[in-house]
């Protein structure tokens, strides 16, 4: 039996998890956090019978606190809760799903008691990964990605040599403004960029996708996690989202993972550590797919991409800049604060005022991350 905790249980990626542990009876659940949508908690403490619940709105947990007093299920506040958590006794796997660089600090100490992580949350290697991954080295706990990306990597190097690696080439959809320029963009509406051609996910993470932040991200987390120069790894346009990624090695040879877009497969391949198990769902039907085809990313009219780049060839605190000045920009969007292309903008501007802090510990992360939100907020 495979015990499992998940932080951001109530989110995509959490919801998803909690759909694979149900259908395999040799994974059990045996924490929970979320931050603070207790009615989802309720039911998944009644469904799935976790020992711990933790909820990071501390008045929150003291509701749910009472609402599920006839369980045997202790919840817990804060970040202190988030942590508590992360380092339960019970479980053997810490999905870390949980959005934003609220994940970093239960990341550190999950892995400090010896848990792999089965990561979902990109904030962790984007500002953290000189943390997070000596860290792991030096504790012996496996990092396990969960997004399909960086999944399709580590499926194609299963067996293989990572130092017979010469490129890694991350697999993009376009999202919805695929193939416009950027005065086509001007008048974006929110409806709009919620429109992905292809994957269903939170709100956030479909509005990068649209900016190709998200690409500028997965770029960032894979030099992390794979040890790899930024200048040997490529994004290509995949509009179909059937490979989701490849591995080219020093022979030319090209191994690609293809599949439906499914987040489950990544997510059941990330708890089982690699071993595939059967998971019922659509299969990819080449004679109805007709085609497969690429382009090159469109860097121009999409800046989250080259910015990405941008802040981590710089690397120490100004990843933690593009991270935060892109979440609080994409927050203003979806509350129609602000344009579509006043993102880029906003990161931009966020990226030229700031000094480099090389090597910043968490502290000074969670602090860059605070004063860029305040500079934005007094600025726009």
């Amino acid at each position: 039996m495979k015990k499992i905790a998940i932080l951001g249980s109530t989110g995509s990626i959490g919801t998803q998890t909690l759909d694979v542990v149900g259908r395999n009876d040799d994974l059990q659940v045996v924490g929970i956090a979320a931050g603070s949508n207790i009615r989802m908690l309720e039911e998944q403490i009644r469904r799935f019978h976790p020992k711990l619940a933790a909820v990071g709105d501390e008045k929150k947990a003291a509701e749910l606190r009472k609402r599920v007093a006839d369980t045997d299920c202790t919840v817990t506040g804060g970040m202190e809760g988030l942590l508590a958590l992360a380092a339960m006794p019970e479980s053997d796997i810490l999905v870390t799903a949980i959005v934003g660089m609220i994940g970093i600090r239960p990341t550190v100490e999950g892995i400090r008691a010896g848990k792999d992580i089965a990561l979902a949350n990109k904030e962790t290697l984007v500002t953290a990964g000189h943390i997070i991954m000596p860290l792991a080295k030096e504790y012996g706990v496996r990092i396990l990605p969960v997004d399909s990306e960086h999944s399709a990597i580590f499926q194609a190097l299963n067996g293989e040599d990572p130092s017979r690696i010469h490129k890694l080439l991350i697999t993009a959809s376009g999202g919805p403004f695929r193939g416009k320029k950027r005065e086509e963009l001007t008048n974006i509406r929110v409806e709009d960029a919620l429109k992905h051609p292809n994957w269903a996910m939170g709100q956030k993470i479909t509005i990068d996708s649209a900016t190709l932040v998200n690409k500028g991200l997965e770029v960032m987390e894979a030099k992390w996690l794979f040890h790899m120069d930024l200048d040997r790894i490529q994004v290509v346009v995949q509009p179909q989202s059937v490979i989701h990624s490849m591995v080219e090695f020093v022979d030319g040879g090209i191994i690609a993972q293809l599949g439906t877009p499914d987040m489950r497969l990544p997510i059941q391949y990330a708890l089982y550590g690699g071993e595939r198990r059967f998971l019922p769902g659509e299969r990819l039907d080449f004679a109805a797919l007709g085609s497969i085809t690429f382009e090159e990313p469109d860097m121009d009219t999409f800046k989250g991409l080259p910015l990405a780049m941008e802040a981590s060839k710089r690397g120490g605190s100004m990843p933690t800049v593009f991270n935060a000045a892109n979440e609080k920009a994409v927050g203003m969007f979806l509350n129609r604060k602000i344009g579509f292309l006043d993102i880029y903008s906003i990161i931009e501007e966020a990226m030229e005022r700031h000094k480099v802090i090389e090597n910043p510990d968490v502290d000074e992360i969670t602090g860059i991350e605070q004063e860029t939100y305040r500079w934005i907020e007094g600025r726009w």
